[in-house]
């Protein structure tokens, strides 16, 4: 099954893209969708064309959640989301996301008591549903995955593949795009 990184208006542009591009040099099957319409205008006014609208029956092992406070927002009050989130988190299944974007698996009532990172200001939120936090640059804590900001998205989507495809993949994508 794939992994689904949602784009809604206003996410964070590096955020979603860096992980769609390094989850799919791994080898994982990344589907974007949107909740509204296409093109999708990222918060800094770049427009991306998602795979397809968000639908109610397709299953996902994963789910990825660029940050940018207008699409958290837009994540945080979509239902479809948070019940996506919930399912997959329920069935064990890879749950991240960076930025402000942590603040919808909050919202979704799975933080309590999960050590996480976030973008600074959204960090007592997330805090009042239980979970604790860090302030690293990324968060692994069982099968739920926070990035801090847009600066650490290489890293957070490398954290990603290495749980998803294993530490020797994600190393071998390090190397070739040359990051330290």
């Amino acid at each position: 099954m794939p992994i689904l990184v949602p784009l809604a208006e206003g996410f964070e542009e590096i955020e979603a893209i860096a992980v769609i591009d390094l989850l799919r040099r791994g080898g994982v099957e990344v589907v974007t969708a949107t909740p509204g319409k296409n093109p999708v205008t990222g918060s800094h006014r770049i427009p991306v064309t998602a795979d397809t609208i968000l639908g109610h029956s397709t299953r996902f092992s994963g789910i990825v959640l660029p940050g940018g406070g207008l699409g958290t927002e837009n994540l945080k009050n979509d239902s479809r989301i948070i019940d996506l989130v919930r399912v997959i988190h329920n069935e064990s299944g890879l749950t991240a996301a960076i930025c402000a974007a942590p603040s919808v698996l909050a919202a979704a009532g799975i933080m309590k008591g999960i050590r996480f990172t976030c973008y600074p200001g959204y960090e007592n939120e997330i805090k009042g549903h239980g979970g604790i936090h860090t302030g690293d640059p990324v968060v692994k804590d069982g099968h739920i995955i926070t990035g801090k900001g847009a600066g650490c998205a290489v890293q957070f989507a490398l954290a990603l593949l290495e749980e998803l495809k294993g530490p020797e993949t994600a190393r071998s994508i390090k190397e070739q795009i040359m990051t330290p």
